[in-house]
């Protein structure tokens, strides 16, 4: 008789800083809550759980009986706790002090609040570099779980991935359990006797090949037993379109763990327990590589419709299991080249952490270390099926602890009032401007425009936008409707298409600039400035000649008011034009709204048009703020949402971005001189 393979059954459970507490709340009760009530009633069914730590404090304080359930099958040795770092990092993107800092932070908070301290790790989108070795290790973590598919693209087969190797780096050592990208696809999507027997048939296809493998070594080594690995999101029992009522109301959950738990062909162990008993199946170093859906994300438009070709043709041949190890697509880091949006907040985000380590040890506060860890919260860094860069309250949360730290560490440590660096390495120069309430940052590219606008009393960042940019899966929406799903069980998200809003052309067209603030253009050229050393002051001078025409550009930062003076010389026709982008955290919800002349002029989502303007609020109760534009004369203001087209698991959506103002005038009209200004105050 073969020994009963061991089932390896692990999820992960995560939220994003800075998600909307509704979420939260209907994954509890459509997720969390149900999975947890279904595995307390069976002890005897073995599992590993991984609750990100932001996720896991508001579910202790919103949801203290789930949670007790959770601590109770910690204390009776059903559960196995993993650990990983407190925001859901990724670890590889982050400097060894923080992964250090962020893997103790969320171990410590296991161990008080639910018993347990983890040794086993679970990797953010399961991004492997070998550079987060000693951190994990030295942190005191004895083994991690990666896709099946990272052993493959080390030339592995798949038949070997039946436990778990060993790999090292700089003199420390980490063993690696493969999940099975096989279960992935079939829990909980297949019908469960379907799972059931297809694990059972893992067991006995694996000891025959670890037989035949090992003849003439030792009786334990050959008796070693086989295990299926499964660790994955828990979201797909309950949160994924169509999953809850087939997990929970057709009951596909109970079935599963019944079905396990009956079959003599199947035990259930914690990865502890097979780590303990199990040997090693060898060394391994596995190249840098994250899950196969994600290394195709990472590609930009051109290089992804590029990799879907050469996979489909693979597919279409016959040969994609030979060839998907060497179709390797991109690696996790390219979302910092493809995105500039992103590769701007981890750079800063990166300058934040280097200036909180380098202040003395009796300065840096738990508060400064808790806001430095928000900022590497790994979702709204990147984008695919379930990333959040397009979603802007995940990277309004990300600059919101960017700009809190960055005030805290300014009262330890001040900055000049003005300085210039590259701080995104673009080799584009950016100066800064900041008095301690506002702080406003311009690309030395040309544009003379803002990339960064910071309110430090509001933690914002209302340049915070998205660019419209070509995205590989754009075609899909082009097509309409459709789904690659057939067989029995539901569909997964990966193969829905499915529109959440209505979605035209013109919706997907690419943007041609920056969406920063203080665009210019005249007569519909866009301008391009040059940078003029200033006098004294928080002032950054730009000037540029369109002959007849010279136009001087200056910002200033004075108090809570930021100023844009444009002085034109020279007599000249011609319209001036400049385009703001502000991201307002009420998007086109309720909380936002234009106020003219003591008369609400309707929301941020909705065009406007006023023919000679001179000053207009933007109250934002989301922000608990408000930002007044004043003009030094009458101009034409339009303003238009910024939206953006993007995929999620629930489908395509049209997302709001930013609201677009553009300010319209005669160079004739001006007398020479026009002031703009935002100011930003409390509500």
């Amino acid at each position: 008789m073969s020994p009963p393979v061991s089932l390896l059954f692990g999820v992960h459970a995560h939220q994003p800083v800075g998600n909307f507490p509704h979420v939260l709340d209907d994954a509890h009760l459509r997720c969390y809550q149900p999975f947890l009530r279904v595995l307390h009633r069976y002890p005897e069914f073995r599992f590993a759980a991984h609750f990100s730590g932001w996720l896991l404090d508001y579910l202790f304080d919103k949801y203290p009986q789930d949670m007790a359930l959770l601590r109770e099958m910690v204390a009776r040795g059903q559960v196995e706790l993993f650990g990983a770092g407190d925001t859901e990092p990724v670890l590889a993107v982050i400097p060894h002090r923080d992964r250090m800092s962020q893997i103790n932070t969320f171990s410590d908070k296991l161990a008080t609040r639910l018993g347990q301290r983890p040794q086993g790790a679970w990797l953010t989108e399961r991004v492997w570099e070998a550079t987060v070795i000693p951190a994990l290790a030295d942190c005191g973590m004895r083994y991690v779980t990666v896709d099946d598919y990272h052993f493959l693209c080390a030339g592995k087969a798949a038949g070997d991935l039946n436990g778990y190797f060993t790999t090292e780096e700089d003199g420390r050592r980490l063993d690696l359990f493969p999940i099975s990208e096989a279960l992935r696809y079939k829990l909980p999507f297949a019908p469960a006797h379907e799972a059931l027997a297809y694990i059972e048939a893992m067991g006995s296809d694996s000891v025959g090949r670890d037989l035949s493998r090992h003849v003439g070594l030792k009786p334990d080594l050959q008796t070693t037993a086989a295990a299926a690995i499964y660790f994955d999101d828990i979201e797909k029992f309950g949160i994924w379109p169509e999953t809850h009522q087939w997990v929970y109301g057709e009951g596909w959950l109970e079935k599963f763990i019944r079905g396990v738990l009956a079959s003599p062909k199947i035990k259930t162990e914690r990865f502890s327990d097979y780590h303990a008993a199990a040997k090693t199946r060898g060394i391994i170093y596995l190249p840098t590589v994250s899950y196969i859906e994600m290394n195709g994300w990472t590609l930009p438009d051109a290089a992804a419709c590029d990799y879907a070709a050469l996979v489909n043709e693979s597919k279409a041949a016959g040969h994609y299991g030979r060839d998907k190890a060497f179709l390797r697509g991109g690696t996790w880091k390219n979302f910092f080249s493809r995105y500039p949006e992103s590769n701007w907040m981890h750079k800063r985000m990166l300058a934040l952490s280097a200036r909180f380590a380098a202040l003395p040890a009796p300065q840096r506060t738990p508060l400064m270390q808790q806001k430095l860890h928000e900022t590497q919260s790994n979702d709204a860094y990147w984008h695919g099926l379930f990333g959040g860069l397009y979603l802007p309250h995940l990277r309004r949360a990300v600059y919101s602890a960017l700009v809190e730290l960055e005030a805290l560490l300014d009262a330890c440590a001040p900055r000049p009032p003005k300085f210039v660096e590259d701080t995104d390495l673009d080799g584009v120069e950016e100066i800064y401007l900041h008095n301690g309430v506002l702080q406003a940052v311009l690309k030395l590219d040309g544009d003379a425009a803002l990339c960064e606008f910071d309110a430090y009393p509001l933690r914002h960042n209302f340049a915070d936008t998205l660019r419209r940019q070509d995205e590989h899966y754009h075609h899909l929406a082009r097509l309409g409707e459709a789904s690659a799903h057939g067989g029995a069980g539901i569909v997964s998200a990966h193969d829905r298409v499915h529109f959440k809003h209505d979605i035209v052309a013109a919706d997907m067209l690419a943007d041609d600039h920056a969406r920063g603030l203080f665009v210019d253009t005249f007569n519909a050229k866009p301008l391009r400035y040059r940078h003029e050393t200033a006098g004294d002051g928080v002032v950054a001078d730009f000037r540029t000649d369109a002959f007849p025409l010279s136009i001087k550009k200056t910002v200033a930062v004075q108090a809570n008011t930021l100023q844009v003076r444009y002085g034109f010389t020279g007599e000249v026709e011609g319209v001036f034009k400049t385009e703001i982008n502000l991201a307002m955290p009420s998007c086109d919800g309720m909380g936002g709204r234009f106020v003219h002349d003591g008369e609400i002029k309707g929301g941020f989502g909705q065009p406007l048009l006023l023919a000679a303007l001179a000053e207009i609020a933007l109250e934002d109760e989301v922000m608990k703020g408000k930002l007044t534009l004043k003009t030094s004369a009458p101009v034409q203001f339009a303003s238009i949402a910024h939206t953006s087209v993007s995929q999620s698991e629930g489908g395509f959506e049209k997302i709001m971005q930013a609201v677009t103002l553009t300010l319209t005038w005669s160079v004739a009209d001006v007398a020479g001189e026009m002031v703009v200004t935002l100011q930003v105050d409390r509500l």
